[in-house]
């Protein structure tokens, strides 16, 4: 793919992050309709109005491309050309009226991600990234911490939502990394925690369960940013595996070690 034709694809990607993110910004303060898809996850109205924005946005420009998203699955396409689409990645957050969400846009090509959008709507902070490219914050250049102790270190992870079924391995790994780690934090919506990653707020992140809209564009870019991101079992990376470890590479392999129960 030409360079000016992954130049559009971003360009696409940031058009419907913010207009999406106006949607989103809409909602805040008032009431509106959520459900349960199951236990402890939710989808919202602004969920389902965010990605058919999103949709529309890249079908218009591209209407060949293949799409999956989130809430409406698979939408069939040339599977050379894929966008992977969350439109509000951090749910719980957003129905509580907590601000910390946002819209995450990945693109890839014959498999491999290639361009990524992350954008927070409320603080206007816009993550972005093309493979080989570097990774951005707004206009600014990011990169990963310098942090090279695990002592050091600041640390987020996730809960899956079948917590329960999983509690042990969950917990024990929390355990593991709590005892070790200077601080750790759960925020929330993986996307933002992969993309803080990028840019040095967090020093490693990891978390399990995850589908491929939450990881595809925030793992590009924190990739993009300097960050080493695998597996459980220290294996790179791929948005269909259901594990993920990312960290600034210094320590990876010791929090990898603390991983494995």
């Amino acid at each position: 793919m030409k360079y000016m034709d992954i130049e559009s694809i971003k360009r696409t990607g940031i058009a419907a992050a913010y207009s999406s993110g106006k949607i989103l910004k809409s909602y805040i303060g008032k009431f509106f309709d959520i459900r349960e898809k199951g236990a402890k996850d939710l989808v919202t109205e602004a969920d389902l109005h965010s990605e058919k924005n999103i949709i529309r946005t890249i079908q218009d420009k591209f209407p060949d491309h293949a799409i999956l998203a989130e809430e409406s699955g698979a939408k069939p396409g040339d599977e050379r050309y894929r966008w992977i689409i969350d439109p509000l990645d951090g749910t719980i957050n957003f129905a509580h009226q907590l601000p910390f969400f946002c819209i995450s846009i990945a693109f890839a090509l014959e498999g491999k991600t290639v361009m990524g959008v992350v954008f927070n709507p409320l603080d206007g902070e816009l993550f972005s990234a093309v493979a080989g490219q570097g990774a951005f914050l707004n206009s600014n250049g990011i990169r990963v911490s310098k942090t090279t102790a695990i002592g050091d270190s600041l640390l987020a992870t996730g809960f899956p939502y079948n917590v329960l079924s999983e509690f042990e391995a969950v917990t024990g790994r929390l355990s593991n990394l709590m005892q070790h780690a200077q601080g750790i934090r759960r925020l929330g919506s993986a996307a933002l925690d992969l993309c803080y990653v990028g840019c040095g707020r967090l020093d490693g992140f990891w978390e399990q369960n995850l589908k491929p809209w939450d990881t595809a564009a925030g793992a590009l870019i924190a990739a993009e940013a300097g960050a080493v991101i695998t597996d459980f079992s220290d294996t790179p990376y791929t948005i269909d595996k259901n594990e993920i470890a990312a960290t600034n590479g210094n320590f990876h392999r010791e929090m990898i070690s603390l991983l494995r129960l």
